[in-house]
C-alpha cells in the first residue's frame, strides 16, 4: 500500500525493472510512481469499470444482432449521401472470390517466388488504374484517397525540390486537412486558393485539384495545367474512378500525378473504411512514387513471372531516401476493385457512370422545379450537386429520415443553407421522385 492507502501503480506490460524505475524516480525527484499522477483527481485516476457479467455465445450473439438491427442502412432507406463514400453496384462474384482463404491472408509478398497469385493481382490492379487515369505507371495501392493525395503532394515537393503546396478550395475539406497533416512535420507550406483563376506563387511545387471536385462539378483541368506550367509546378489530380467511365481522364490533360479513392469500384461503404487509394504518375517520376510497384517478366524457362520491382520505403532502403513509410497492404481491397472492374468491363463501367450522371441530372431537374430551392454552382456535374435549401439542411434531413430517406451532406458551414446531394445508379426513379416530393414540403 502507498502512503495514502491506495494500491500502488503496477503494470505487467512495462519492461522497466524496479531498479530502473527507482533510478528514473530519483532523477525526477519523486518518491513513488503515484506522485506522477497526483494532478489527476483521485476519482478519475482509477475509475471503476461498469462491465456486465459474462454471457454465453448465444446471448452475446442475440445482443449484437439487436444492436445491429438498430442501424439504418441503404437496404431500408433511399440514400442520397456521398461526399467521398459512394453506394455503387458491386457484382455478386466479388465477395465469394475475395473471401477465399488464399486471398484473405494476402499481405506484403516478401517471398515473391511464393506469392505469384498476390503479385499478379497487384499487377492487374496497377494496369486497371493506369487505364482509368490515362497514366503510364501506378503502384499497387495506398491507404485511401485522402492520404494518396497527401503522398502525391510530398512527392511533388521531392521532384521539384520546393516546399509550397497549392491546393484549390474546391478540393474535399477532409482531403485538405490530411494534406496539411502530412505537410506540417515536413516543414512544408500549404496554400489554399480560389479554383476560378488560381495563380501559383513563385516556388510552388504543385497544384492540387479534384476532378470531379468535392461539390461534384468538373474542374477545367486544361486551365489548371497551364497555371501549374507557368510556375514549373506539377499538376496533381484527385479523381473519382467511376467518372472516368465517361469523362476524359486526367492524363489526357497533362496531369503529372493522379490519385483517387477506389472504394466506388468494388468496395462496400462499410461505415467509412477500410478503402483503397489509387496512385498513378508519369514514368519519369517512377522512382519518387510511394508504395510498391509490381512488374511482370519471364524466368529462365520463358514462363511469366511477377516480381516486386520497386518498394522504396523505409523498411527496404535508407530512411533518408525513402518515398514513404507506408508499411501495410490494401491487397484484399485492391483485389475487390480489380474483380469488380473486370466483371463490369469497359462498357459496364461506362454504363454505371452514365446512369449516375443522368439520374443525378434528373434529380436536379425535379428539385429545380420546387419553389425555394436553387443551385448556387453552375457547370457540368457528375453524380453530386449542391442545392440551396429554404430551411436548415439539418432540419430537412431529420424530416427526410422520418420518410425513409437519407438526405445529403449539410455543408452550411461552407455555403449557408446548402446541401450536397449524391445520386448513383443504385437510386431508382421512385426514390428520386420521393426525394423531390419530400423536399417540396419545405418550399416557400
Amino acid at each position: 500500500m502507498s502512503d495514502n492507502g491506495s494500491v500502488p501503480f503496477q503494470s505487467h506490460y512495462m519492461p522497466n525493472t524496479p531498479a530502473q524505475r527507482a533510478v528514473m524516480l530519483e532523477a525526477l525527484g519523486l518518491d513513488s510512481i503515484d506522485q506522477l499522477f497526483e494532478d489527476i483527481p483521485s476519482e478519475h485516476r482509477s475509475p471503476s469499470l461498469n462491465i456486465p457479467p459474462p454471457t454465453s455465445e448465444l446471448e452475446l450473439r442475440a445482443e449484437l444482432e439487436a444492436m445491429a438491427g438498430a442501424n439504418r442502412h441503404t437496404g431500408a432507406h433511399a440514400s442520397f449521401l456521398g461526399a467521398g463514400v459512394y453506394n455503387h453496384f458491386i457484382p455478386s462474384m466479388v465477395k465469394p472470390l475475395i473471401t477465399r482463404g488464399e486471398f484473405l491472408t494476402s499481405y506484403t509478398p516478401y517471398q515473391a517466388e511464393a506469392s505469384q497469385g498476390t503479385l499478379q493481382v497487384a499487377y492487374e490492379f496497377q494496369t486497371m488504374v493506369c487505364s482509368l487515369m490515362g497514366m503510364e505507371v501506378a503502384n499497387d495501392g495506398m491507404y485511401e484517397g485522402a492520404s494518396s493525395l497527401a503522398e502525391a503532394a510530398l512527392m511533388a515537393c521531392r521532384v521539384t525540390g520546393r516546399e509550397e503546396i497549392c491546393v484549390l478550395n474546391t478540393v474535399s475539406p477532409t482531403y485538405r486537412e490530411v494534406v496539411e497533416t502530412y505537410a506540417l512535420p515536413q516543414g512544408l507550406k500549404v496554400t489554399t486558393m480560389d479554383a476560378v483563376r488560381p495563380r501559383l506563387p513563385e516556388g510552388a511545387a504543385c497544384l492540387l485539384t479534384q476532378y470531379p471536385n468535392f461539390y461534384g462539378y468538373m474542374e477545367d483541368l486544361e486551365a489548371h495545367k497551364v497555371a501549374a506550367q507557368e510556375r514549373d509546378a506539377l499538376l496533381v489530380v484527385s479523381t473519382d474512378p467511376v467518372a472516368m467511365g465517361m469523362f476524359r481522364p486526367p492524363g489526357e490533360f497533362g496531369a503529372d500525378v493522379v490519385t483517387g479513392e477506389g472504394q466506388a469500384i468494388g468496395v462496400p461503404m462499410s461505415f467509412g473504411g477500410p478503402f483503397i487509394g489509387l496512385f498513378a504518375t508519369r514514368k519519369k517520376y517512377l522512382r519518387q512514387m510511394p508504395g510498391r510497384i509490381v512488374g511482370r517478366t519471364v524466368d529462365s524457362e520463358g514462363k511469366t513471372g511477377y516480381v516486386l520491382t520497386l518498394q522504396t520505403r523505409e523498411q527496404h532502403i535508407r530512411r533518408e531516401r525513402a518515398t514513404s513509410n507506408i508499411c501495410t497492404s490494401q491487397a484484399l481491397l485492391a483485389l475487390a476493385s480489380a474483380i469488380c472492374a473486370a466483371a463490369l468491363g469497359k462498357q459496364g463501367l461506362r454504363r454505371v457512370a452514365e446512369l449516375s450522371y443522368h439520374k443525378a441530372h434528373y434529380a436536379a431537374s425535379l428539385i429545380g422545379r420546387v419553389a425555394g430551392y436553387s443551385f448556387p454552382i453552375r457547370g457540368t456535374f457528375f453524380k453530386e450537386f449542391v442545392v440551396k435549401c429554404p430551411a436548415s439542411p439539418s432540419v430537412i434531413n431529420e424530416r427526410l429520415l422520418e420518410s425513409g430517406i437519407i438526405g445529403g451532406l449539410d455543408i452550411s458551414h461552407v455555403m449557408p443553407d446548402c446541401m450536397l446531394l449524391c445520386v448513383t445508379e443504385m437510386n431508382t426513379r421512385g426514390q428520386i421522385e420521393a426525394l423531390a416530393g419530400a423536399l417540396s414540403e419545405f418550399s416557400r
